[in-house]
């Protein structure tokens, strides 16, 4: 009876026998899914730098940083080593959004005594091949960018450096292994020395599957090879990859899969016929996850199960024929043509195998010889989904993904040829993965072409990265730059305080009235008025001088609406008198008459402690009647108007003062105050006899820098980039404010923002793909500066930042970049805000004849509290521009209320001195 007339229900009885007596080879859904979670287990381990050593799963680093993006373009080589022969192919790749590859190639033999000879035989003989090669092509005299794919066991060490861990595949030669492979390539061409090329990476199969289909396919992050052997390789976060230094970014891993349950992690799973296999092999105990899957093993998994059910009476009526007993006799070729689609043609493929090994088979024997066939090629589908899955978990969990897109890079003749397995494949992994919407892109020309486009890739990114640093590198000082501002600061404010010159300079260095700072005698209660927003505050300050100083506030906040705002005067002073008289009664104080404290920030002239012509509102204030005007003056008219309450103005002060103050009544060595904020500011206690423009010359002067103007005459012109001239022209004031608009939180954000502009622009950063969000002046908000370099873990922050600019498409690269350029506008910021910091320590140190001088800076603002690094680098930059002065740093709590009313406690102290 022929195989192919068989009736249905004798295949289904005798499958049903066959699937009994296999059950070991049949796995559930649930047993998948845990192994699937031991294998995630298993690639911890290989990450871990203390567990690597012993996992048997490896992660190799490939230290290949990136995927294709498209852009890629030009001539590259690649030369494709794993055999008795060799390829070499010229690759044109053409990038511009056309993304089209044209390659030539030419493959060439290595002789036999050349295999097991020495390794200097070897590379000049491919050197040699690569001279005919570069002549054929007329390009001899072109040094190109090579890619190197050699497919042998390596510890890789650098893109282009990898050593040779064992020769495979029949290679015997000698002077290789423990050697750098690119060197001796290198050597080689160098001997010859009729042309030169440029060596930029050497790689695996795995990964040049992974890199060509990526070139296809920007969501390409997985590479799989299953075809004589198998393994997977997957763009990995540089933080988890704790073999090598650095958490930004990401690098592809070459997992070295088919060594899972080398260490017993598959003990459970593998059967009797496994173990055979394993003991017949070359390397028994190891590749034990490859020896279940791949080419190499699948035919003679299938040979034993036929052997064992023949030896069980359950095939070929007991008998086996020598053909039948050799080993690698049953090719898993054979298992392509039997599993064909049309069952009866399988069946009939089936009989026609059995015979050409001398057996006889029966129509039952050739029906069960094809569900033999079915049970292991599907073990093998269903074990390679089950990693997949887990490699597929990792990427979405580093990406915090509800749902993950992705495309799997796959070559190899298993995936290739085997008519059902790639379906079985991807059926089983939407199963165990149905969060990932997944796509399988069958690579074409893998291993040569991969190498050229790894090369591509290497090629872009170092040329990038020139350009990227060379545009970084105008937003870098030198210590000598950062000296010379230091000087310039000094120059200037000695412009600011001489009477002559205080008119020309750009730092007025302007005069407070304050004259000390608290001392901690000083108590009482007293007001402060804290206007300098859409809000307004008003507060009780209470100074209580026990055996601890002690200070009680209470505050109200009252909001301006915009019609009071853009009103006018009379109108803004009538609300404050309000607020004023409002916060009384609620403190149970109507009719009290206080001293009073004014926190006006707004740009004022002041002649006295209690007088503040304003200059112009800013911020978005228009009361008319106003400018021009002593703001103190017209709050008393304004309180007079009301008469239901009187008040002792003492003092009106700027929020920079006032932070001082308030550090100053903690520790009596604070003589400076620093604003790094929306704004910058600092504030200093000066000698009288060096600020001309007040008279008398005993004791000290509270001096206000208004060092935001610095480089408003020029001073700052040699260190300014386009990016900073970028934000000065379309700022409210161009031209003014020049060291304010490289420092403070108004304008790092928008620097931040010209300069991602300026990258994308020239395709170094978003594919070169300008959302309209980011041309939004103000869009980049400084507090991402602070969010993005918050922590190690910032990459998913950076990319939901861009996501809100509207850059979705955004990449792991990307977000790299964007942290880089954060970090180097921030550091110039501290670095300026410590030279200036250096020039003012500095000068109080001479003022006083002091070899050393130990002083503390009160400081407030946004940017110094909330950036994690912009501190630390001010310090640093101020201790080496400063060394003979230890600076301590105190940070003001409400600097704008609490000082005012300290100021005006001093004033009282000071006026009550006077009197004794």
């Amino acid at each position: 009876m022929l195989a192919s007339s068989l009736p249905a229900e004798l295949h289904d009885d005798h499958a049903q026998k066959v699937d009994k007596y296999l059950h070991q080879f049949k796995l559930s859904d649930q047993t998948l899914m845990e192994l699937s979670v031991r294998f995630r287990r298993e690639m911890d381990k290989g990450l871990c730098r203390d567990t690597n050593p012993t996992a048997a799963v490896k992660m190799l680093p490939t230290f290949v940083r990136s995927t294709p993006d498209g852009t890629e373009q030009g001539e590259f080589l690649a030369l494709d080593l794993g055999g008795s022969n060799f390829r070499i192919l010229l690759v044109r790749v053409k990038g511009n959004g056309e993304q089209k590859v044209e390659m030539e190639s030419q493959i060439y033999d290595i002789p036999e005594l050349i295999m097991r000879g020495s390794g200097t035989e070897l590379f000049d003989h491919i050197a040699d091949c690569l001279a005919n090669f570069l002549e054929k092509m007329g390009i001899k005299d072109k040094k190109l960018p090579l890619g190197f794919t050699f497919s042998f066991p390596c510890q890789q060490t650098k893109l282009d450096e990898s050593v040779l861990m064992s020769w495979t595949k029949g290679f015997r030669l000698s002077g290789v292994e423990g050697k750098d492979v690119v060197s001796l390539l290198r050597k080689a061409i160098k001997k010859r020395g009729d042309f030169d090329t440029d060596i930029m990476a050497v790689i695996s199969d795995t990964v040049g599957t992974m890199m060509t289909c990526g070139f296809d396919d920007r969501h390409c992050e997985i590479g799989l090879i299953v075809g004589t052997g198998t393994n997977a390789c997957y763009m990995e976060q540089m933080r988890n990859l704790q073999l090598l230094d650095g958490d930004e970014g990401q690098m592809c891993v070459n997992t070295e899969w088919g060594a899972f349950g080398d260490d017993g992690a598959l003990e459970d799973l593998r059967t009797d016929i496994d173990r055979e296999i394993d003991a017949g092999s070359l390397n028994p105990g190891k590749q034990l996850f490859e020896k279940m899957i791949s080419g190499m093993y699948m035919g003679e998994l299938v040979r034993l199960i036929l052997v064992k059910m023949a030896r069980n009476q359950l095939l070929f009526q007991g008998k086996t024929t020598p053909e039948l007993l050799t080993s690698g006799r049953f090719s898993t070729n054979y298992i392509y043509t039997i599993e064909c689609d049309k069952e009866e043609e399988g069946v009939a493929n089936a009989e026609k195998v059995l015979r050409s090994m001398g057996l006889d088979p029966c129509a039952e024997d050739c029906a069960a010889t094809r569900r033999i066939c079915q049970i292991i090629s599907t073990r093998a589908a269903h074990l390679c989904a089950c990693t997949l899955a887990a490699v597929m978990r990792q990427i979405r969990d580093n990406k915090a993904a509800e749902k993950l897109r992705i495309t799997i890079g796959v070559d190899g003749s298993v995936y290739k040829s085997h008519p059902e397995f790639s379906r079985r494949l991807n059926k089983m992994v939407r199963r165990l993965v149905p969060d990932c919407e997944v796509r399988f892109l069958q690579s074409q020309h893998g291993s040569g072409k991969g190498a050229a486009m790894v090369t591509a890739v290497a090629y872009r990114l170092a040329a990038q990265q020139a350009e990227r640093q060379r545009v970084l590198d105008t937003l870098r000082l030198s210590r000598e730059q950062l000296l010379e501002v230091k000087r310039r600061m000094t120059e200037e404010m000695a412009r600011g305080l001489s009477k002559q010159t205080h008119d020309q300079t750009s730092v007025k260095m302007l005069p407070t009235y304050v004259r000390s700072t608290p001392d901690g005698t000083e108590q009482g209660d007293f007001l402060a008025l804290d206007l300098g927003g859409s809000s307004f505050r008003v507060l009780l300050v209470r100074l209580r001088n026990e055996k601890k100083q002690k200070v009680d506030m209470h505050q109200k906040i009252y909001s301006i609406d915009q019609d009071t705002m853009q009103g006018t005067g009379e109108e803004l002073f009538n609300h404050i008198v309000y607020c004023i008289s409002d916060f009384l009664d609620y403190m149970g104080m109507r009719g009290a008459s206080l001293p009073l404290g004014f926190t006006f920030s707004f740009p004022c002239d002041q002649t006295k402690l209690d007088e503040g012509i304003l200059l112009k509102w800013t911020k978005g204030f228009k009361a008319s009647g106003c400018e021009g005007k002593d703001v103190v003056k017209l709050l008393k008219e304004a309180v007079q108007r009301k008469q239901k309450f009187d008040l002792s103005f003492v003092a009106v002060v700027n929020d920079t003062v006032g932070t001082m103050m308030t550090c100053a009544y903690e520790d009596p060595k604070c003589e400076l105050g620093l604003i790094v904020g929306t704004g910058t500011n600092a504030c200093y206690m000066e000698e009288m006899h060096n600020i001309e423009t007040v008279e008398g010359n005993e004791g000290r002067m509270c001096v206000n820098v208004e060092w935001g103007a610095f480089g408003e005459n020029g001073e700052l012109d040699d260190f300014c980039t386009e990016f900073d001239h970028a934000v000065d022209e379309c700022s409210n004031y161009p031209g003014k404010q020049r060291y304010e608009k490289m420092i403070s939180g108004m304008y790092v954000g928008e620097i931040v923002r010209n300069v991602l502009m300026d990258f994308t622009t020239k395709g170094l950063l978003f594919r070169g793909k300008l959302s309209e969000r980011l041309k939004t002046r103000g869009i980049f908000e400084t507090k991402f500066l602070s969010q993005i370099e918050s922590d190690r873990l910032a990459m998913r922050q950076v990319r939901s930042i861009l996501q809100h600019l509207g850059l979705t498409g955004s990449t792991c690269d990307d977000s790299v970049l964007v942290k880089e350029v954060c970090s180097v506008v921030a550091r110039r910021a501290a670095q300026l805000c410590g030279a200036g910091l250096a020039a003012l320590v500095d000068k109080i140190r001479q003022n006083r004849n002091l070899n050393h001088l130990s002083i503390t800076v009160g400081v407030d603002g946004t940017l110094y509290k909330t950036h994690p690094h912009f501190s630390s680098i001010m310090q640093e930059t101020l201790q080496d521009l400063a060394p003979q002065c230890e600076v301590t740093f105190l940070k003001s709590e409400d600097g704008s209320g609490k000082g005012a009313a300290l100021i005006t406690a001093v004033a009282c102290r000071f006026k009550s001195e006077k009197l004794l």
